[in-house]
């Protein structure tokens, strides 16, 4: 504390004038030096002479220096310009007076004032070295008293290829934080044992509880460029149950101007452990298809409507209509965007289902491509409310595709997800049913509007998904609930769902479901432990994971294809067509009127019933409605 106070007080009291007079002060000492070093280090010399001349000197090297500013650097920042200030200071000094030395031997002004030229030269040496090299110890005593001050992060660097001799510069460099490298880590056998600026490459299969505790290491920073995803999984698993901070250094194309700062260097999230590769989509048709024209987003304010139109507004468009009944989200959104300069934005507040209020919105701003995202998604709640998710679900989509083709939309892209898919609970059924519609639409030869759908998986971070839940509990001390140990889920993240939702409103000539290829799905229970090891916590001591049980219509696989159903490939790898089952379009037709019709009565039952009958693959899981499956 006291060398903490030592420390600030020098440097609120250590400005300019107090380096100003330092400097004039060493000049004074290196001028006895010179004439200390002229006479062989013997005072064989008129002493004398130097009450006149010292002053002399120091009136000399305060406008020397005034005019130079040699003065103003940053003494704990000092650097090779400072270095070269001095030297012109100094320089300017030895020329003014030698300058008047001359001239008054010349002229004998005042003929016993005589400064040697020996003097001089020797002083200019002097005070070029003094000065200089009194500047370097001032800023090695700041970065000794910041070293002991600040605390002092031990890291060892995974991987000891050019990433992470990169990442050990950038450590280095950085000026907020104390980082002390330990050591580098890496698999090759052929670099194992060897140094790297004095640092030993250590095996990375030795890293144990033992090493971590003996080398005092606080983060692991992983620094491989192009780590495939099972390996970054692996390592992440391995070194999170050390006990210690696992950080990541960003690819090549995140790095400022091509240079890598420490700053860049993240903690480990969640969606860097998905065990898959991040699905890129770079589409010039996207631009084509959206510039200068009127875009109308349904579900604006939700997870996914939200990033959806965010991408959106990078773009050229005519206009932007957000919609959502969810005034608050719907504000915060327009704040956000207002606030980034996004222009030619309009935000409406107003409900899908309502006929009326719609009819006239498209009527005013007459939308070429309309992105449906509205919709209710939690599954236990609409397992208890069948009317709300057959109306917003189902009707509502209904409403905006039908007032599409009433007012000849280009391309209407509906949203919907892999719950669809051999539903077990309301809230897939009425997505599927909503898929069938929509089917039923593209078969018709009535009208121009183009009509796909996107189907995606679990959204990482989206309004009422795992993660967010796990991230409340772990903040309440757990522990985190998991309804079933095998549980698995397909996951992608947010802006890798919105971009599919954007490729598939240019592909196509309508009708079709467009699929990710997602990988491999992930056990909960696992993201769950990640989860805990992330927020730097040990499983199960700190905090411990409880099996809750199945929730109702939930079950322990997602498929991402329907029984009968199969794919056809794009144009980009990761994206599929799934090929739709042949269904009678009338009929099916008919059967979703009959059924929002039927929806104004509030039964229950009879609406889950209804279901069963338009989608005969919905059986229900852990439900009230299994026993509607026996009936049929």
């Amino acid at each position: 504390m006291r060398k903490k106070l030592v420390l600030k007080a020098f440097e609120k009291y250590a400005s300019r004038w107090v380096v100003l007079t330092i400097d004039i002060i060493l000049i004074c000492i290196s001028f006895i030096l010179a004439y200390t070093v002229r006479f062989n280090a013997s005072l064989n010399f008129d002493i004398e002479n130097l009450y006149y001349q010292i002053p002399f000197i120091a009136f000399i090297a305060l406008i020397s220096f005034l005019s130079v500013g040699s003065y103003r650097g940053i003494i704990r920042h000092t650097g090779t310009r400072d270095a070269f200030n001095v030297f012109v200071g100094v320089t300017l000094l030895s020329m003014i007076t030698i300058s008047i030395v001359l001239i008054n031997t010349t002229f004998k002004i005042i003929p016993s004032f005589t400064i040697p030229k020996a003097i001089v030269i020797i002083h200019y040496l002097i005070s070029i070295l003094v000065l200089i090299i009194s500047r370097y110890v001032f800023k090695a005593f700041f970065e000794i008293m910041s070293t002991e001050l600040s605390t002092i992060t031990n890291v060892l660097i995974y991987g000891a290829g050019n990433s992470g001799l990169i990442t050990y510069g950038a450590l280095n460099r950085d000026t907020k934080n104390k980082y002390e490298v330990i050591g580098f880590v890496d698999d090759d056998e052929k670099k194992i044992g060897k140094k790297i600026d004095r640092i030993k490459i250590y095996n990375g299969q030795k890293i144990d509880k033992d090493f971590i505790t003996s080398k005092h290491i606080n983060e692991i920073i992983i620094s491989i460029q192009k780590i495939k995803p099972d390996k970054l999984l692996y390592l992440t698993d391995k070194l999170l149950q050390l006990g210690v901070k696992v950080k990541i250094v960003p690819p090549l194309s995140k790095w400022i101007d091509g240079d890598l700062e420490a700053n860049q260097i993240k903690s480990i999230k969640i969606e860097d452990l998905l065990d898959r590769k991040p699905i890129l989509i770079d589409n010039p048709i996207v631009k084509r298809d959206v510039n200068n024209k009127v875009i109308l987003v349904t579900g604006a304010a939700g997870s996914i409507g939200s990033e959806i139109s965010r991408q959106l507004s990078l773009y050229q468009h005519k206009q932007l209509v957000l919609i959502d009944q969810a005034e608050s989200p719907l504000y915060d959104l327009q704040q956000e965007l207002l606030q980034k300069g996004r222009k030619n934005i309009t935000f409406i507040v107003a409900d899908v289902r309502d006929t009326v209020r719609m009819s006239l919105i498209f009527k005013d701003y007459k939308p070429q491509k309309v992105f449906h995202a509205a919709a209710y998604k939690h599954v236990p709640l609409m397992e208890t409310s069948p009317y709300e998710a057959v109306k917003i679900n189902i009707a509502g989509t209904k409403n905006i595709a039908d007032l599409s083709i009433k007012n000849n939309v280009e391309r209407f892209v509906m949203v919907s997800t892999d719950k669809a898919v051999n539903p077990t609970n309301v809230m897939g059924a009425t997505k599927r049913v909503a898929e069938m519609y929509i089917s039923c639409l593209s078969n018709s030869n009535d009208h121009n509007t183009k009509f796909t759908i996107t189907r995606f998986g679990n959204v990482l971070g989206s309004n009422g998904s795992v993660i967010p839940l796990f991230k409340r509990q772990i903040e309440n001390g757990g522990p985190l609930t998991v309804t079933h140990k095998e549980i698995t889920r397909y996951f992608m993240t947010i802006p890798e769902a919105c971009s599919l939702v954007l490729e598939a409103g240019t592909m196509g000539n309508g009708g079709e479901i467009y699929i990710f290829d997602m990988g491999k799905s992930v056990k909960i229970y696992e993201i769950a432990k990640r989860m805990i090891y992330l927020s730097g916590l040990n499983f199960p001591d700190d905090i411990d994971i409880k099996i809750t049980g199945l929730r109702p219509g939930e079950k322990l696989y997602e498929e991402l294809l329907a029984n009968g159903e199969d794919t056809a490939p794009t144009y980009h790898e990761k994206i599929m067509i799934a090929k739709n089952l042949q269904i009678n379009a009338l009929a099916i037709s008919n059967k979703i009127k009959d059924l929002c019709d039927s929806n104004k009565d509030h039964n229950n039952e009879k609406i889950v019933q209804l279901l069963k009958i338009i989608v005969p693959e919905y059986k229900s899981k852990n439900s009230i409605y299994e026993q509607l499956d026996n009936i049929q």
